[in-house]
């Protein structure tokens, strides 16, 4: 089971701040667990597809990650969208 977490934007966008998710065995990294969310409907696709509009971060484990970053069973994983100030 790993938990993901949803914050801003991204969270009204899909309606959703935070989720258990039992870890398919084809999930090994970030890129998978993306390609698994962008298959929900047309808002995922749009979130975490290949051609998202969205710019994501994501944390593992409160550590800063990238798309080739592994997920392991017990993980808490965090998309957010860039941090912009004025």
């Amino acid at each position: 089971m790993i938990e993901l977490l949803y914050f801003a934007s991204l969270r009204e966008a899909l309606n959703m701040e935070k989720e258990q998710l039992e870890l398919p065995a084809n999930i090994n990294t970030i890129l998978d667990l993306k390609s698994h969310l962008s298959t929900r409907g047309d808002i995922w696709a749009e979130t975490f597809g290949n051609n998202s509009s969205f710019s994501l971060l994501v944390s593992v484990n409160q550590q800063m990650a990238d798309d080739l970053t592994s997920v392991n069973d017990g993980d808490e994983i965090a998309f957010f969208p860039p941090v912009t100030g004025g």
